[in-house]
């Protein structure tokens, strides 16, 4: 009873700090992420107060990242889902080429072989769609022009995930050609099963959801949502990526009700997600990497921003958009800590690589909100550069 009541202080405590430090950010006029993850550093391994609470935020962190996700594809329709990867697909190869390059080469040059290359791959190339979509509802860009190039980016990030994932396993386990190429067809075959269900059976998956009663209807929407991405997971499919296709499936009404619902609940668990990763990286382990880890920072934002930039383009939007968009995709978050953790635990990667993914994760996850804020100035004195009558 002891233990359960200095759990439940504990937690408490979290959750009234939660509560201050987002209370400061909106003062501030910032997003509330980046003292979030600062916060979770303060109190984690390492930290200056280490505090227990490992097994509660590692499974709230997963459901914060669902129902982020969730609420995400709530905005949107399988058709303008469609559309949007139909139209971006060229970008998404760029953005591929682009942000996976630096992390290979930097591997390389640490001598940690091809397999570490493949690893700081992913890591440096897959932005974090929990944190940016985060970001877009506290900026209030939900309804932006730009923001369905940004949404067909990270969906076309998530599904290189579904391919990348079963890949990256079986080479680190050491695992055959053969079984590793099953992984990766179970995956597609899943990813397309369930985008088939969105677009073809919206309206069934919306009428068996909703429920005018509010507390029947979250209980369906949200035991579907982990039921879709716990089996998704289960599947070597990004989590993810079943939520957001899930999110997508209800339209109409439910879509409306199932947002106002399910707002609250995401902000909470949402924090938590933030607060779970800050608690799992000790503060010791930066120092020897941050050099690497800032020059692949630099880069990287760089390399976002031109991808961003590139899709905006294509799609016809203006240059504050296109600055907007670029600015939105620089976090790095979740799935880079995922594929970090993987290379290490299979004992095929240096403990260093760890070291320097958390340390990038971190540098992008506080960066990441910050540009994201002041793209909008930047936007708006590059339009007045532009567009400024030239001297006589």
């Amino acid at each position: 009873m002891a233990s359960t009541a200095l759990e439940l202080i504990q937690l408490g405590a979290v959750f009234f700090g939660l509560g201050l430090l987002g209370r400061l950010a909106q003062r501030i006029g910032m997003s509330p992420i980046p003292l979030y993850l600062v916060g979770g550093l303060f109190f984690g391994h390492g930290g200056v107060v280490e505090l227990h609470i490992d097994s509660f935020a590692e499974l709230a962190a997963e459901i914060g990242v669902v129902l982020l996700l969730l609420m995400l594809g709530l905005e949107y329709t399988a058709a303008e889902l469609v559309t949007g990867l139909k139209r971006s697909w060229v970008a998404g190869s760029i953005d591929l080429v682009l942000n996976a390059l630096p992390g290979a080469l930097v591997a390389l040059m640490l001598g940690w072989g091809p397999v570490g290359a493949l690893v700081m791959a992913g890591v440096t190339y897959i932005s974090s769609s929990g944190i940016i979509a985060k970001i877009l509802s506290d900026l209030g860009r939900m309804g932006n022009r730009e923001t369905p190039v940004v949404l067909a980016i990270l969906v076309l990030e998530d599904l290189v995930m579904a391919l990348y994932l079963p890949i990256l396993t079986a080479v680190l386990g050491g695992v055959s050609l053969i079984a590793g190429l099953t992984t990766v067809g179970i995956s597609l075959l899943v990813v397309s099963a369930v985008l088939l269900v969105a677009v073809k059976f919206g309206r069934v998956v919306s009428a068996v959801l909703y429920s005018e009663d509010r507390e029947i209807f979250l209980l369906k929407l949200l035991g579907s949502a982990l039921l879709v991405a716990g089996i998704a997971a289960a599947l070597q499919v990004s989590a993810a990526v079943g939520a957001f296709l899930l999110g997508i499936a209800v339209a109409g009404p439910a879509a409306h009700s199932a947002t106002r619902i399910l707002e609250p609940l995401r902000d909470l668990f949402a924090a938590l997600f933030f607060v779970a990763f800050g608690l799992n990286t000790d503060p010791a382990d930066i120092p020897p990497v941050l050099v690497y880890g800032l020059i692949l920072a630099v880069v990287t934002t760089g390399t976002k921003v031109a991808t961003g930039w590139f899709a905006g383009a294509r799609s016809g939007i203006g240059r504050k958009g296109r600055i907007r968009a670029g600015a939105a995709l620089v976090a790095r978050g979740e799935f880079s800590i995922v594929i970090g953790g993987l290379a290490v635990s299979s004992g095929a990667a240096p403990p260093q690589l760890a070291a320097l993914a958390t340390t990038y994760v971190l540098l992008m996850a506080i960066l990441g909100p910050i540009m994201a804020r002041v793209a909008e100035p930047v936007a708006d004195r590059v339009t007045r550069v532009k567009t400024a009558p030239s001297a006589a």
